[in-house]
């Protein structure tokens, strides 16, 4: 019997050991909270639950080499120190996060070392690079080339749940949905290459219409940029990788921005309450009214949206915060997850959507279009959890079949990886639906 070693057992674990003890492989969930494990592995006979923490590396090098892959759901700033041990025992890796330079230099280590360190299998990065490439490749091997290029995702709550004013509720990491929004941005449009500063990042979103949800509000996604090279497409001129949010999370989010409300820098909080904080943010000793001075500082109205949003997460109260020295990072972010966590009855989903203008010698041009909506049941069952999961596990399925061959450090752009995959998520409900043929007025503009 096969043996898996999955490190980590956060929000997104439980399908992939689901998955993979349903066919018939051995799993050992390693974590710092052995009970985690325990609960996602649920008595099975072939799942087993360690507590294990980072810093024991002498135990993390004799559980790797005991098992013939290991999959890192660690943060990423460790997955490094866990490919090495990998390499030194000859044995694959399949992770869900983007590869850093540290990690691309392995690659020659572990070529020669006969194995594969899979990365950036799960959702974004993951499904978007497999289903993405699918198409690149259709059209390259018509002769085409692709001139235009945007790909789009977000992970949110199902519409029925948007009952809150940033209309967004976490359904996985908290920390890092926040922290994403002190991020900058970088495309490349009709040729100019676009830098966006993170003060900037929510100022101008554009909108698309998606079907069963409606519209929804679109903001740039990091650095675009090596997506050229990463999808072997020189020839675009736009290329575009953006986030999906409800109408709502811009506006709020850049005023928060504004305020400096999601800043690292420590400061004393102590005595202080949410008004007080606000009152320092926009450097007035106190206020009567401070929901009046914020907006006078911002020079917008009271009654607008973000205005609104900001009053009802609680920052103009004259509660204390009960800190000492922190950031406004983590008072905010604290505060948006005590009140905007996803309800136990309640369902999040997934949207994603390529676009593509392609060309082709004889003149003809179209656009292209992939799209996939897919829901959790509960908070408990989520669609976020599935879609991260699920290429993981069936990257660590088809690995340990032979099936896929290749050696190094990769991502999921070569059909010998991403072909099983998607045709194997379809088995399980998650697809992409590609529609060919469309006129140039469907062009996102």
């Amino acid at each position: 019997m096969k043996k898996v070693l999955i490190l980590g057992a956060g929000m997104v674990v439980k399908p992939i050991v689901t998955y993979l003890l349903g066919k018939n492989i051995q799993v050992t969930v390693a974590t710092r909270t052995k009970s985690k494990a325990e609960e996602m592995i649920g008595g099975h006979p072939h799942g087993k639950a360690l507590a294990w923490t980072v810093d024991d590396q002498d135990r993390l090098d004799k559980m790797i080499a005991e098992h013939d892959l290991t999959v890192s759901l660690l943060p990423y700033l460790h997955h490094v120190m866990v490919a090495k041990h990998c390499i030194s025992h000859k044995k694959n890796m399949v992770t869900t996060s983007y590869v850093k330079p540290e990690m691309k230099a392995l690659d020659n280590d572990a070529k020669a070392a006969g194995i594969i360190i899979s990365n950036e299998m799960g959702l974004d990065p993951g499904i978007d690079h497999m289903s993405a490439m699918r198409i690149i490749h259709h059209v390259h091997d018509n002769g085409g080339a692709i001139l235009e290029f945007y790909s789009l995702c977000g992970a949110l709550p199902a519409p029925e749940a948007t009952n809150n004013p940033f209309k967004y509720k976490f359904s996985w990491s908290p920390k890092g949905v926040v922290m994403a929004g002190n991020n900058d941005g970088r495309y490349l449009k009709h040729g100019k290459v676009v830098d966006i500063p993170t003060e900037d990042l929510f100022k101008n979103p554009f909108k698309v219409d998606f079907p069963k949800v409606g519209i929804l509000d679109v903001y740039p996604n990091r650095d675009s940029l090596a997506y050229q090279e990463i999808y072997g497409i020189p020839e675009a001129n736009t290329v575009f990788r953006g986030t999906f949010r409800y109408p709502g999370w811009c506006e709020a989010i850049d005023v928060i921005k504004r305020l400096k409300l999601i800043s690292y820098d420590k400061m004393s909080m102590e005595g202080m309450t949410f008004a007080g904080l606000m009152a320092k943010q926009i450097g007035v000793k106190a206020s009567p009214d401070i929901k009046k001075a914020v907006s006078e500082y911002l020079n917008i109205p009271k009654d607008t949206h973000a205005i609104k949003a900001l009053e009802w997460l609680g920052l103009f109260e004259n509660k204390s915060m009960g800190r000492k020295e922190d950031s406004t990072f983590e008072v905010v972010s604290d505060l948006m997850i005590e009140k905007m966590a996803l309800g136990q009855t309640e369902r999040d989903m997934v949207v994603m959507q390529h676009t593509f203008l392609a060309a082709y010698p004889d003149g003809k041009k179209e656009v292209i279009r992939s799209r996939m909506l897919d829901f959790g049941t509960l908070s408990t069952d989520t669609s976020i959890a599935r879609t991260v999961a699920l290429p993981a596990a069936i990257g660590v399925e088809l690995i340990l079949n032979g099936q896929i061959k290749v050696k190094g450090v990769h991502v999921p752009v070569v059909p010998e990886i991403y072909n099983p995959v998607l045709d194997q998520l379809e088995t399980l409900g998650i697809k992409m639906t590609e529609e060919y043929g469309l006129p140039l007025s469907d062009m996102i503009q």
